[in-house]
């Protein structure tokens, strides 16, 4: 027995219009929530190399605790569309944001077991947010603007990030590292409040009251595994997810321990990644758009995040700091830039009603390429103590995952 092809051609005509409810406001939501939760996240590594002395944990277990966020994310990423059809964009996002801030309660409390429940509410939070930004922004954005609006919501993931290695290295000078954390998670509870008078405008589909079920459960990340152009993104999501998170996990402690950089200089690296990322997003979904097919625009992204890990994994004290500076931006812009395309991708061959669903589907490889990916990591430098071998072994699989996306087939 055949499975019929839920997300056929036929059925996802672009011309299709979309509800005219603006762009630009759904893109400002979206976006706040994006950075929101992205500064909460970033938050623990930027402070880890001072609480892991409180904790007598090594600064590198940060990639335990990271891949404990993701954990929770691979979990609940792909049950989101039932959440969202139940409460809608907008209420999935306040619940994600609380989420979040009760995760960051948890992590202030120096204690290992603490931190263990606090990452992984934190996690629970987090991976309800894309899929719903996503439903969202798909029934608000032209067709020819994917990649575009997509890309500069999820610019609030550099931008979230970019704010916490900014900002919180001198909330942990200022009030220590876990009263750092509480003021992340007041600002979060905030975003909540100041989100709900937008329930009544964008949550407007019927909610669905059906339980959720096992066979719900997995119905997006069975949908991605028989499509095969959700299943081709959904394995190079794998190893670009890592990527990223090595580079927004390790950067600030590699630099301290193996560059001997303050922490203030190594935030501002980390923060200068970020920044770059933002750029990229954008710039790289203007491409996507416009000049390059987005399924190539990845595969060259892919490509140069090897460039740029292998340049990281090239530093020594000997480098001058403008120098690391500019590679670490220049590995921000592709390594954190390349999630806009990506998401955009996934929306445009799913049917509008399916991009929640979809996304969620997808997630779930590219969540699970961070919670094996990050502990493979941490296994890596524990071993060997070598932090650029890391690198390296992730920039093999990005570039094996960028020559197969430029010379693959694509739709369009």
């Amino acid at each position: 027995m055949t499975t019929p092809n839920p997300l056929s051609p036929a059925e996802r005509d672009p011309r299709k219009p979309r509800p005219k409810t603006g762009v630009v406001l759904p893109v400002v939501l979206t976006l706040l929530v994006q950075a929101m939760v992205s500064m909460s996240v970033v938050a623990i590594p930027v402070f880890m190399p001072v609480a892991a002395g409180e904790l007598n944990v090594p600064a590198s277990y940060v990639g335990i605790f990271m891949s404990l966020i993701y954990l929770g994310a691979t979990v609940f990423a792909p049950v989101s569309g039932y959440f969202i059809d139940r409460f809608g964009p907008i209420g999935v996002s306040q619940i994600c944001l609380v989420l979040c801030a009760l995760g960051l309660g948890g992590v202030s409390i120096p204690s290992l077991p603490m931190m263990v429940i606090g990452t992984l509410i934190m996690g629970i939070g987090y991976g309800p947010v894309t899929p719903a930004s996503s439903h969202l922004l798909v029934r608000t954005t032209p067709f020819s603007m994917m990649s575009t609006v997509f890309s500069i919501k999820q610019t609030g993931v550099p931008l979230g990030g970019a704010i916490a290695g900014a900002v919180v290295p001198h909330l942990v000078l200022f009030c220590g590292w876990e009263m750092s954390a509480l003021w992340v998670a007041a600002c979060s509870l905030i975003l909540a409040v100041f989100l709900h008078p937008y329930r009544k405008r964008f949550d407007t589909e019927h909610p669905n009251r059906s339980r959720l079920s096992w066979s719900t459960a997995v119905a997006p990340v069975k949908m991605t595994m028989l499509h095969q152009d959700l299943r081709r993104l959904a394995v190079a999501s794998f190893f670009f997810s890592t990527m990223q998170l090595c580079l927004i996990s390790f950067l600030v402690t590699y630099l301290i321990e193996a560059i001997e950089m303050t922490l203030v200089q190594a935030g501002f690296l980390l923060s200068a990644a970020q920044a770059s990322g933002i750029i990229g997003r954008i710039v790289w979904g203007a491409f996507a758009d416009r000049w390059v097919k987005p399924r190539r625009m990845l595969g060259v992204l892919g490509m140069a995040m090897t460039a740029g890990a292998l340049a990281a994994a090239l530093f020594s004290p000997q480098w001058p700091y403008p120098a690391i500076l500019i590679a670490c931006a220049l590995f921000g812009a592709v390594a954190i830039g390349w999630n806009g395309v990506y998401l955009a991708e996934v929306a445009r061959v799913a049917k509008p009603e399916q991009a929640g669903m979809a996304t969620g589907g997808t997630l779930f490889f590219t969540f699970l390429g961070i919670l094996l990916g990050l502990p493979a990591f941490s296994l890596v430098v524990e071993t060997t103590g070598s932090y650029p071998l890391g690198f390296v072994m992730v920039a093999v699989a990005t570039l094996a995952c960028g020559v197969v996306l430029s010379f693959s087939r694509t739709p369009r």
